[in-house]
């Protein structure tokens, strides 16, 4: 289904089990790698200001409507777009799908970002949510603002020999896009998903705000909270 355009932004009309069945159609396929990303009006309003952000956003496959403003801008212009798509949405309904695995065999997940402390209780929750999914690895990259080129040679380097079928990068936007987009052409992974506080909210680090903040568009609120520097100065 095409996107739709929201301020200049391919924004797509998938809804989240359509998502989670394109994902899925990607990674039974050979090609090349495939690249998924979240978009909201805050970060649309940051991508105009950096061009390289910006080049992130065009040039993902799959760019879903995470956040209120994107699904009533859409509902004004009389658009396609229903409803929010997330990046738990994505990541845990793609678990859901390939949990029996893929292809016939099992799908192999690595795991890009946050610390160790909090990567080795994603494996170990992996292990116990969805034993049919592969923990092919995980690197806690420096907590710094840009990385190094030495720094994104041993990132590239551990996903590469891992071997994953999908590639999931929790940092902060608009870091995680950029350095996707910068790199996903030297990543050989089916498929790359930029989720964000994901790895936080999966081990229960950080809490997801409830239903009823999600459904206002709310859901930034309850983490500046938790997290206001976090929020306001992302590394």
């Amino acid at each position: 289904m095409t996107p739709e355009l929201i301020l200049g932004y391919p924004i797509s009309t998938l809804p989240k089990d359509e998502s989670i069945r394109q994902i899925r159609n990607w990674l039974e396929t050979e090609g090349n790698e495939k690249v998924f990303v979240c978009a909201n009006p805050h970060s649309l309003v940051i991508a105009d200001a950096d061009p390289e952000f910006r080049a992130a956003i065009h040039g993902a496959d799959l760019v879903t409507p995470d956040g209120a403003g994107i699904v009533l801008a859409s509902r004004l212009r009389r658009g396609r777009i229903r409803e929010r798509v997330t990046g738990s949405d994505i990541f845990y309904g793609l678990s859901r799908a390939v949990d029996q695995g893929v292809a016939g065999r099992p799908c192999r997940y690595f795991f890009l970002g946050s610390t160790p402390e909090t990567l080795g209780k994603i494996e170990k929750k992996l292990a116990v949510d969805y034993p049919g999914i592969a923990f092919a690895g995980a690197y806690s990259p420096p907590f710094k603002e840009v990385f190094s080129e030495a720094d994104s040679r041993k990132m590239v380097d551990a996903v590469n020999a891992a071997k994953p079928d999908v590639l999931w990068v929790g940092m902060t936007a608009p870091k995680q896009e950029k350095w996707i987009h910068q790199h996903r052409d030297r990543l050989d992974v089916r498929f790359i998903g930029a989720v964000g506080a994901v790895f936080d909210f999966y081990t229960g680090r950080v809490k997801r705000s409830s239903p009823v903040f999600q459904k206002l568009g709310l859901e930034w609120l309850p983490r500046l909270i938790q997290e206001p520097r976090r929020l306001f100065y992302p590394i």
